[in-house]
């Protein structure tokens, strides 16, 4: 199968969870032997505009982001490649204009990855956004936080699917357990990453014998050194920056309990690898966060709406068994991710009348 995915913005451009996700949606396609083609913003220097880069063959639609003639010269673009599906994302929803008419034009259906909400752009609406969600014969989203914008935006439910963002199962049942405390938090340190109510609970949770780990950096971060020093438990808090995947899977490895507070979250990565690692879940409830959605119904998930009911899990959760490994969350591996991927597609091209 032949896959052309539009997306002015890649992994080479700059760090994105969304892009991420495409990036590792892309290594499976070609590991289970798909051809791959990407239309973006050219990123690799000199003239030409086909680059080759790890199996992946990128497409210079314009020389750099932000032209307003992406979308046209997209659409020609992906007529040309001749794809067998056609995979655009809604970071830029203007573009997926040039992606449907490019799949048009090539008899091919159109898939759209939805990741986020409008909000996490500045609040952008209208009529770009309502044609992102109406148009595609099949819109993905990584949960259903994320799937209930995409109907408030006009989206059809069926032909919404939810599908969590994989994780490697087989990293995870290798990885040896590294440092860090039994308590940690991973997430970029911004406002909206609302550390302060696990160290308001962690400030009551004092008479018990623990260390916190916080993963990640950002401008709120000496915010979040202030308030541990303020409320006293600084001494038991490691702020350890930013760490590769592999860091971070062994520090949850370590862990017994991984407590997630962020006010917004699309998707709740590594919460997903902090429970397939055996780690306690805690998830402070956010309207606008989708990560109770992982622990809805695990057995080793807590749920609280406050700092004080962070305090009350944290104490449950002490009473769990450690677990090196949940293989529960097997069904999240890199190979059902792809096959799921690939149910999209097939439904996708059904929806089109292109069985």
């Amino acid at each position: 199968m032949r896959v052309a995915f539009v997306s002015e913005t890649t992994t080479h451009h700059e760090h994105g969870d969304d892009l991420d996700r495409l990036a590792l949606l892309a290594d499976c396609l070609l590991d289970r032997g798909h051809d791959v083609h990407v239309c973006c913003a050219q990123w690799w220097d000199g003239q030409p505009d086909v680059f080759d880069y790890d199996g992946v063959t990128y497409h210079a639609v314009t020389p750099d982001r932000g032209q307003r003639w992406f979308a046209p010269k997209a659409a020609g673009m992906v007529r040309t490649l001749g794809p067998d599906v056609v995979h655009a994302t809604s970071r830029t929803p203007g573009h997926v204009y040039g992606a449907r008419w490019g799949a048009l034009l090539a008899g091919a259906p159109l898939v759209v990855d939805w990741y986020d909400t409008p909000e996490a752009h500045g609040g952008l609406t209208g009529r770009a956004y309502g044609y992102a969600a109406r148009k595609p014969a099949v819109v993905v989203t990584p949960s259903r936080t994320v799937k209930t914008a995409v109907r408030e935006h006009g989206g059809r439910t069926d032909a919404i699917r939810v599908l969590p963002t994989g994780i490697d199962m087989d990293r995870i049942r290798h990885a040896v357990p590294g440092g860090g405390g039994d308590i940690v938090c991973s997430r970029r340190l911004d406002g909206d990453a609302n550390v302060e109510s696990l160290f308001l609970a962690l400030a009551e949770f004092r008479e018990y014998d623990w260390n916190c780990t916080i993963v990640g950096d950002g401008p709120a971060r000496a915010d979040y050194e202030r308030q541990a020093r303020d409320l006293r438990i600084a001494d038991r808090v490691d702020f350890v920056g930013e760490c590769a995947v592999d860091e971070r899977v062994e520090i949850f490895k370590n862990a017994h309990v991984y407590v997630h507070t962020a006010e917004k979250t699309p998707f709740a990565h590594d919460l997903l690898r902090a429970l397939a690692c055996g780690c306690v879940g805690i998830v402070e409830y956010h309207a606008e966060s989708s990560a109770h959605e992982l622990i809805e119904t695990y057995p080793r998930g807590f749920r609280a709406t406050s700092d004080e009911e962070i305090t009350e899990c944290l104490v449950q959760a002490g009473d769990l068994e450690r677990k090196a490994v949940d293989e529960s969350f097997a069904e999240h591996d890199h190979e059902q991710f792809l096959d799921t991927y690939l149910t999209a597609y097939a439904d996708a091209q059904a929806a089109t009348g292109l069985f």
